[in-house]
């Protein structure tokens, strides 16, 4: 028996026979893997006997200090929030998919009137249908721009409402790039009609849509619609066009999705995806793979689907892999439950469907060559850029933790300061702060950069926080020697602390005259930069911010028979003061106290003081 420790030992005694998901943790409560069970009582307790474990596995039960648990009624329940879990927790004993970031999707609002086709990251049950998810940003945008000129749709935020059109359309309009919904010159109906071939187009049924199209063009012409006729053949024209550069993998009229897992040199691997609509090839994503050291490909494939599909827009009828999977029954339950009917699994070995999965297989090996060269030169620009800076400061361990500070005012008004953090040389934007000046008045840039590090540090130490392991002032040897005397003063003089003085690019350290060169191509360099320029656009974003909220204040103060109240009733209605120019009288009529008479002054007043956006 493995060696436990008392509290696993009496936890185990009280697992339940019944599927579920179990999560392990290590000493600091961090979830460390995640795993179904058809019996947490019998997967649990399999980890800690001896017996034929793979490395990867002694390894996670050495760092086992704690689990949890949760039951569920089925063993496909359990599957669907182990995919959860893991997409969200990233378990480093996981197979996972590689989370840079949260993967885009296209959405189509057509829960509204006039819909709107963007790129979103997050997946709401909203009422609107979503396509993706897409490793590959570019491809969404090509997609939303061959849309937008097909079928001239919105790309304005708007909300806009069939029954309350607008006087003036965008620029769009005018240079035939949208229909004009804003203005009613297209009906909420006809307008969903497009909506309705935009998804066709989306799900890669474009034979069914350009047969739609085709019917629609001639119904325009006998109607003696001419302009909405030529519309229709502009659309079909681009149909053809974009026909011809998709390849036709198949005869058959199904959907499939071709997938291909590599195992990388390293600890990662590659699975490609091939979507093949009606035939057609229509798209390609990767998605690298970590942890995936001392896996079997068919865990590595079982683990990769289970995760994709929990979040897929669309499910293939076919299924066509490279690598037997595990699970593939539970696999298979969930894909028909998702889709409404059973999805064919297959492992092709002769015909059309190998050459597929041979494509797929070549892809998947030069992007695991495209992602190493690519990390290689993520590493040297951060975690390396990191490690060389501590050597060339001479400091006692790399700075992991970096605060850079900026301070941003227009002669003297709204002074604000930024204070960014950069953990192994990439941005935590959760950790940003900013601040307003407080005790300076004036453009006085050594004051206040005293003040908000002594805000700053002083707060750290009153809290018992960490502090940064390096602090970056934007600015020379003033702005650095005004920092560090409050640094002194709060008794954390040996917090090591540097000024990048922007002309010549300068590093200075306090107490020392000659500052430190680097070569402008070095990652070390670079690094300082990203932090120094971050740290100003935030300040300056936020002097925008906050001198366009004033502006905004003082003019609408200025409007007779408008007080506190009803500016903030106008400025929550509308959004901002462009949006309160630009509205009709009834549009102000809708605000909460704001009468007839009101709304004729406020429409006036900033007619004749404020241009139009």
């Amino acid at each position: 028996m493995v060696e436990k420790k008392g509290h696993i030992e009496a936890q185990l005694k009280e697992l339940p026979r019944q599927p579920g998901v179990y999560l392990m943790k290590d000493e600091t409560g961090m979830i460390i893997y995640v795993g179904k069970a058809k019996s947490l009582h019998s997967r649990v307790r399999s980890y800690f006997r001896k017996n034929d474990q793979t490395y990867k596995t002694r390894m996670l039960v050495k760092y086992i200090d704690d689990f949890d648990y949760i039951m569920t009624d089925t063993e496909v329940e359990a599957y669907i929030l182990e995919a959860n879990l893991i997409k969200k927790y990233q378990p480093k004993f996981n197979i996972r998919l590689k989370d840079d970031k949260t993967y885009p999707y296209i959405k189509v609002t057509k829960n509204v009137d006039f819909p709107r086709v963007f790129k979103t990251r997050i997946v709401k049950n909203d009422g609107a249908e979503y396509f993706g998810p897409f490793a590959d940003v570019d491809a969404i945008y090509k997609t939303l721009d061959i849309i937008k000129d097909i079928f001239k749709l919105r790309s304005c935020k708007k909300e806009l409402k069939a029954d309350e059109p607008e006087d003036r359309p965008c620029l769009n309009y005018h240079i035939d790039k949208c229909l004009g919904p804003c203005i009613g010159a297209v009906s909420k109906e006809d307008y969903h009609e497009l909506i309705d071939q935009v998804c066709l187009f989306l799900s890669g049924r474009q034979e069914e849509l350009r047969t739609q199209v085709e019917k629609m063009m001639k119904n325009a012409a006998e109607e003696r619609n001419y302009e909405k006729a030529a519309h229709f053949r502009d659309a079909l024209k681009a149909f053809k066009k974009l026909s011809e550069s998709q390849k036709v993998m198949t005869d058959k009229n199904i959907d499939q999705d071709v997938v291909a897992l590599v195992q990388g040199e390293k600890d990662n691997a590659c699975a490609q995806l091939l979507l093949v609509r009606n035939g057609r090839l229509i798209g390609q994503e990767y998605f690298i793979l970590q942890g995936t050291d001392d896996e079997a490909e068919a865990e590595m494939m079982a683990s990769f689907l289970q995760q994709y599909y929990e979040q897929a827009a669309g499910i293939p009828d076919e299924l066509l892999l490279n690598t037997k999977i595990n699970y593939e029954k539970l696999l298979s339950e969930r894909l028909a439950d998702i889709k409404g009917k059973k999805v064919s699994i297959q492992y092709p070995q002769k015909g059309d469907k190998k050459k597929m999965l041979d494509m797929a297989e070549r892809n998947a090996f030069q992007n695991l060559k495209k992602e190493e060269i690519r990390s290689k030169y993520e590493k040297e620009r951060t975690s390396g850029a990191v490690e060389k800076l501590g050597e060339i400061l001479e400091m006692e361990k790399p700075p992991l933790y970096i605060e850079g500070f900026d301070i941003s005012n227009i002669q003297g008004t709204d002074s604000v300061a930024s204070m960014v953090v950069f953990k192994n040389g990439r941005p935590s934007k959760q950790d940003y702060r900013r601040f307003k000046i407080k005790t300076v008045e004036g453009p006085d840039d050594f004051s206040s950069m005293k003040e908000v590090v002594e805000r700053r540090y002083a707060r750290l130490l009153r809290e018992d926080r960490e502090l940064p392991n390096l602090i970056l002032i934007d600015g020379g040897k003033g702005q650095l020697k005004a920092a560090y005397e409050i640094l002194q003063l709060l008794g954390i003089e040996n917090l090591p602390i540097i000024g990048l003085a922007k002309k010549e690019e300068e590093i200075f350290k306090p107490g020392e005259s000659e500052p430190i060169i680097l070569p402008h191509h070095t990652p070390t360099l670079q690094l300082l930069q990203r932090v120094r320029d971050e740290a100003h656009r935030f300040a300056v974003s936020y002097h925008r911010k906050l001198r366009s909220r004033r502006l905004t204040h003082s003019m609408l103060d200025e409007i007779p028979g408008v007080g506190p109240t009803r500016r903030n009733s106008l400025l929550q209605h509308f959004g901002s003061l462009a949006k309160i120019r630009e509205a009709e009288i009834w549009q102000l009529k809708k605000v909460d106290g704001i009468s007839g008479k009101t709304a004729r002054k406020i429409y006036d007043f900033l007619r004749e003081n404020m241009r139009a956006y």
